[in-house]
């Protein structure tokens, strides 16, 4: 009896020390901190730092959360308020008073966060984070990773990724793991490789085919297996909108690769087939000749205002050079540019944007002015015709009639039915004489009724 007693205090004082073992077991580390007296976490791989300050720069035409930039050892960063974001009460803002600020990092790019206060760093297990429930929070689920308690404190695990990186970083990770699977009871042969790679955005090449060869389709080809790899790996829908194209380029691909090697194995061979979809100057600054371009195609029009939207503006390059194109051509006239896209820190950094020194001196000379450190910006009257939102336009889009709708290479990163609303939306939203214009490589069908007029690889639709 005695000897099994004691073999049952060694069993527990065991099991009791590979508890503890385990409870002193930490592969997650993240900052804490509380938003309306709410527990909230981020991974402490995207804090560079936490800080203290009140005193920021006020940028106009920025987004209602922005408070505006602030010198960070002489960084000059974005300030974003986390509580208006997620339309939490904010009270009052006293100027005097220092924000709790936590530094984050993300795709090379720093900025600000204010939160209500900052609490420590917490250590956990992976394992023991659950999935995230709206219950938790007063926030989008969507914005949640999972929820974690630690000494008695649940907090919301915030998916920092979702909510400030690009929209390739998030939502088309999802949709190419749901089309893979899909594919995996699909024949494979000629099919992409099951396997999922992190998407990626791309800075284009110039495209040179003009819309005349864009609308000459190849013979007919079976190439479905090439549609569901880039939407599995980029988000690229083929529709009517781009089919011709995507045709066109299965034949040079062919060539390229060899008939035996079509299928898109990962997201850089997508990155490759799309590498000839983007429009000319796509995320660079427009030349001369073809900001000429786009003036030419630019209708007369007399009104004090000129309305414009501009979807998927990424960083605002294109934005700014379509501004001054449409300055120089209605010098009288009021410039309302609506430029909107999901990726949120690229459309809070876009009106910080600065222009190279080897600007100087070309057709954007008359639109320039110096910062105190002598770099190039826009002059205010540029910066002021434009609004930068973020705006998933796939939502309601609240907006005017519009004299001019820029949307390049746009509509073939959005599923099929929202390509349809939205072009159907160009039609309700334009003016008699507005002009639409989409990708070099994209083509309003004709059952829309738009006309067309074309300059080189540029098309504009005005309403027949």
């Amino acid at each position: 009896m005695e000897e099994n007693v004691i073999r049952t205090a060694e069993d527990l004082n065991e099991a009791l020390q590979e508890k503890k073992e385990a409870a002193s077991y930490v592969d997650f580390k993240m900052v804490t901190f509380s938003l309306a007296d709410k527990d909230y976490a981020i991974d402490i791989m995207y804090v560079k730092e936490i800080a203290k300050a009140g005193r920021f720069t006020y940028v106009p035409n920025t987004l209602p959360f922005v408070l505006g930039v602030y010198n960070l050892r002489g960084e000059i960063i974005p300030i974003l308020d986390l509580r208006l974001f997620f339309s939490i009460d904010v009270p009052k803002r006293d100027e005097k008073k220092l924000e709790n600020l936590l530094i984050l990092t993300l795709d090379d790019q720093t900025f600000g966060l204010v939160v209500d206060k900052i609490d420590k760093v917490v250590g956990v297990q992976k394992s023991t984070i659950q999935p995230p429930h709206p219950l938790f929070a007063d926030i989008n689920i969507k914005y949640i990773s999972g929820v974690v308690e630690n000494n008695s404190r649940l907090y919301v695990l915030l998916d920092i990724l979702r909510i400030f990186g690009s929209k390739d970083s998030g939502e088309a990770k999802e949709a190419a793991a749901e089309q893979l699977a899909k594919n995996a009871q699909i024949d494979t042969r000629n099919k992409p490789d099951p396997r999922v790679a992190p998407a990626a955005k791309v800075q284009a090449a110039p495209a040179a085919s003009a819309p005349a060869a864009a609308k000459e389709e190849p013979a007919n080809l079976d190439i479905k297996f090439i549609a569901e790899s880039l939407k599995s790996y980029k988000n690229f829908d083929m529709s009517r909108i781009n089919e011709v194209w995507v045709k066109r380029r299965y034949t040079e691909w062919a060539s390229e690769r060899g008939a035996n090697n079509t299928q898109l194995q990962s997201s850089d061979d997508a990155d490759a087939y799309l590498s000839t979809f983007y429009s000319s100057f796509t995320g660079t600054w427009w030349s001369k000749e073809y900001a000429d371009v786009i003036k030419s195609l630019l209708p007369e029009n007399s009104a004090k205002q000129i309305v414009v939207w501009n979807p998927g503006c990424a960083s605002g390059v294109e934005t700014y050079c379509l501004a001054c194109v449409l300055k120089s051509r209605y010098p009288d006239a009021k410039i309302r540019i609506y430029a909107q896209d999901v990726d949120l820190l690229g459309v809070s950094n876009a009106s910080l944007l600065s222009v190279p020194a080897n600007l100087e001196g070309t057709w954007l000379s008359p639109y320039l002015s110096k910062k105190a450190n002598g770099e190039n910006t826009f002059n205010q009257e540029i910066k002021d015709s434009i609004m930068f939102e973020y705006h998933d336009c796939k939502n309601t889009n609240v907006l005017p009639m519009l004299d001019v709708i820029f949307a390049r290479d746009f509509l073939s990163f959005l599923d099929t039915n929202s390509q349809e609303n939205i072009l159907s939306e160009f039609f309700e939203k334009m003016k008699g004489n507005a002009i639409a214009i989409v990708g070099e490589n994209e083509a309003i069908p004709t059952a829309y009724g738009f006309g067309e007029t074309s300059k080189g690889a540029v098309t504009a639709y005005t309403k027949d």
